[in-house]
This record gives structure tokens, C-alpha cells and sequence, in this order.
């Protein structure tokens, strides 16, 4: 599958599938999290969170893939992310973009 945030692919031919997404809501550990409240103290980057949206982002482009797959597709553009808090320590991470299926 080609997974690209361009709006076309030059030099191709493709029938547009429709719109894909995944999605996932993930958590930190309650004890990195306690960690992580001292680093806003000092300054720095955070990295258990910094982990933990590299995971959520792989897991909704997984996801986004696995919709595109049950489609037919060849291949997804324009793919984009997008995130927010849900609570404290959770964040939403999706990915979205359009399927295409090759000709």
C-alpha cells in the first residue's frame, strides 16, 4: 500500500475509493505520567508522551491501511493526522485520507 500526503500521484491513473480513517485513543502508564508533571517543572521534552503518540500514530496509520485494504486500494494521498486530549494523560490520534484504487 503507498501512503502519501500529496493529492495525486503524477504519472498515475486512479479511481478515487473514498475517505479512510483510523483511530485510536491512547494512555500512558499513571506512574510515567507522575514523571512527567516533575518535567514540567524543568523544562524539556517529555519523552514517555513522545512515545506514546509515535505509537498512536502508527496505530491509526495501521488502522487507516487495514479501511483502505477492505476497500480495494491501492494506495492512500493527502493522508493527514490529527490529535487531541481527551483527559488527562489520553490523547485521540487519527489518521485520514482518501483511497485510491490504481487502473
Amino acid at each position: 500500500m503507498l501512503l502519501v500526503n500529496i493529492d495525486h500521484i503524477p504519472g498515475k491513473e486512479y479511481e478515487v475509493l473514498g475517505l479512510v480513517k483510523g483511530t485510536v485513543v491512547q494512555s500512558k502508564h499513571m506512574g510515567k505520567d507522575f514523571m512527567a508533571s516533575f518535567k514540567t517543572i524543568v523544562g524539556g521534552e517529555i519523552k514517555g508522551y513522545t512515545e506514546m503518540l509515535v505509537e498512536a500514530r502508527k496505530i491509526a496509520t495501521d488502522r487507516m491501511e487495514a479501511d483502505a485494504k477492505a476497500l480495494g486500494a491501492d494506495a492512500i494521498l493527502n493522508i493527514r493526522y490529527s490529535s487531541s486530549a481527551i483527559m488527562q494523560g489520553a490523547a485521540e490520534v487519527v489518521a485520514y485520507g482518501t483511497a485510491v484504487k490504481f487502473k
